[in-house]
């Protein structure tokens, strides 16, 4: 079981969903341009079902896309987790990935590198994982910018067309690959504390 608090940074608290998150979590659901990389946006009843779920797979299993909020005053301002993955024959089953999604207004702040940083750290060590993948549509230059940013590397060999995007957004079908492994993310560590010491 997983209650509270995932993981704490110098400026965000990741944590399970709260009550009062809510309407963040509909806003980075439902705003064109957050959600300009995927097929559809979420109404507000769409949102809340879905809402109710991760909230239960978090506490159930410690994995899931856990909210980010700032420390300051716990605002919610997006989201950002390790959740198994279900895309096999694509990725195997087994799979973890690294992904987020943060309101609009909070962007160009770092918070998502901040957060997905201590994830990286919570994955290797706290969960045991020999690897993290994340993926995105190969455009979404913003998402994947954060991925080389915090260590992972771009495996061509694994793109994959995402087989829940329609044939109506062929845009959006092909996804790019990004991963890192145990002793990448270890052989990074070094360099990752002098970063953070300054």
């Amino acid at each position: 079981m997983t209650t509270g608090v995932i993981t704490r940074t110098g400026r965000l608290t990741v944590r399970n969903w709260i009550e009062g998150d809510r309407d963040l979590f509909h806003e980075i659901n439902s705003e064109p341009e957050v959600m300009r990389y995927f097929p559809f946006r979420r109404s507000r009843a769409q949102s809340d079902e879905l809402f109710d779920r991760l909230r239960a797979m978090i506490g159930e299993t410690g994995f899931g896309f856990f909210a980010i909020a700032l420390r300051r005053d716990d605002r919610p301002i997006g989201f950002c987790g390790l959740a198994r993955t279900d895309l096999a024959p694509f990725l195997p089953d087994g799979t973890v990935e690294i992904g987020w999604r943060l309101a609009r207004p909070y962007w160009g702040n770092g918070y998502v590198t901040e957060a997905a940083s201590a994830l990286l750290a919570h994955g290797f060590e706290k969960c045991g994982l020999e690897e993290i993948v994340s993926f995105a549509v190969p455009e979404n230059a913003r998402s994947t910018s954060v991925m080389t940013r915090i260590g992972m590397r771009r495996d061509p060999g694994r793109d994959f067309d995402h087989p829940r995007v329609p044939e109506s957004h062929p845009h959006l079908i092909r996804h790019a690959l990004y991963a890192i492994t145990r002793g990448e993310w270890q052989a990074r560590r070094p360099a990752n504390a002098i970063s953070q010491a300054h």
